[in-house]
């Protein structure tokens, strides 16, 4: 029988399967290319510069998303339930305690960003504040920091910097070859041409959904790491099922942004499987069944 301890287990490895999958992407993209013009300088170039994106993205990417989002900080004083319920979860975690702050919008959600433990940040919005009670805000904290522990929030943005690289890369190596670039009568294979240029451009589209599958999973991992956190899932299952009853979209929603945040923000809820392969979010039901032991 499935238990918390092994779903999270579980996570972990397929987690860092996809991950792995995504740096050889990556890789073979910059061969393929390197290939194709008979230079293997580009090769270097690529991966150089993708290292180079991750380091950046490292560093500042907390601030560009609390950018985005309009968010600003929350103090004790204006929010005690959610200082004080984040503050002993962090304590009880063995973490820092977080950055808090604060969304204006009535949409109930919540996320975490920061490049380590000691500079994390959590954020939710007004309307989760005022809808959750105190066991179902110490979930969605759980969920959270579980984030921060787990140390996600790094795996998903550079998850979003090699999706993103890969999209520019081959959107810059389709328009040199639209205007002649390229080494055609390399070694006269005219197959291996063409099959580097199909593996290109279907790159960035395979890259996405490996970046969706890396969200899907790790909102899986939060859940289970909350709850072991919590030791009371029916909480978090609570909150989750708030969080999906409401159907509206947040304010100004961002696809840049919408993996990071506990419920999809633009109130999507995906039923074929379609809709779930191209969904930043696992289904609620399936989340609040898994919590609750109920998972097939």
């Amino acid at each position: 029988m499935a238990t918390l301890y092994t779903t999270q287990s579980a996570n972990v490895r397929r987690t860092w399967l996809l991950m792995g999958g995504f740096l050889v992407l990556v890789i073979v993209v910059g061969f393929a290319i390197s290939y194709i013009y008979n230079s293997p300088l580009i090769l270097y170039v690529a991966v150089a510069f993708a290292l180079l994106m991750n380091v950046w993205s490292y560093w500042y990417s907390d601030r560009v998303v609390l950018r985005m989002t309009n968010a600003h900080p929350a103090t004790r004083e204006q929010y005690f339930d959610f200082y004080t319920v984040t503050e002993n979860l962090a304590i009880t975690a063995g973490l820092p305690m977080p950055k808090l702050y604060v969304i204006d919008d009535p949409a109930p959600n919540a996320f975490a960003t920061g490049r380590d433990q000691e500079h994390a940040v959590v954020c939710a919005t007004s309307g989760l504040l005022s809808m959750m009670d105190r066991t179902e805000l110490e979930g969605v904290a759980a969920h959270e920091l579980s984030h921060v522990k787990n140390r996600d929030i790094l795996l998903m943005t550079v998850a979003v910097v090699l999706a993103g690289f890969l999209a520019i890369l081959a959107d810059i190596f389709l328009r040199m070859t639209f205007w002649g670039g390229g080494d055609r009568e390399r070694g006269g294979n005219q197959i291996a041409f063409v099959l580097a240029i199909v593996g290109i451009i279907l790159a960035p589209f395979a890259a996405q959904l490996i970046q969706l599958a890396i969200s899907r999973k790790r909102e899986y991992l939060a859940d289970a790491s909350g709850a072991l956190l919590t030791r009371y899932p029916e909480g978090l299952a609570s909150a989750l099922q708030k969080i999906g009853s409401y159907n509206k979209p947040m304010r100004k929603p961002s696809h840049a942004t919408a993996h990071l945040f506990i419920g999809d923000p633009f109130g999507a809820k995906p039923t074929d499987w379609i809709e779930r392969l191209f969904s930043t979010h696992p289904p609620i039901k399936d989340r609040v069944a898994a919590l609750l032991g109920n998972a097939q």
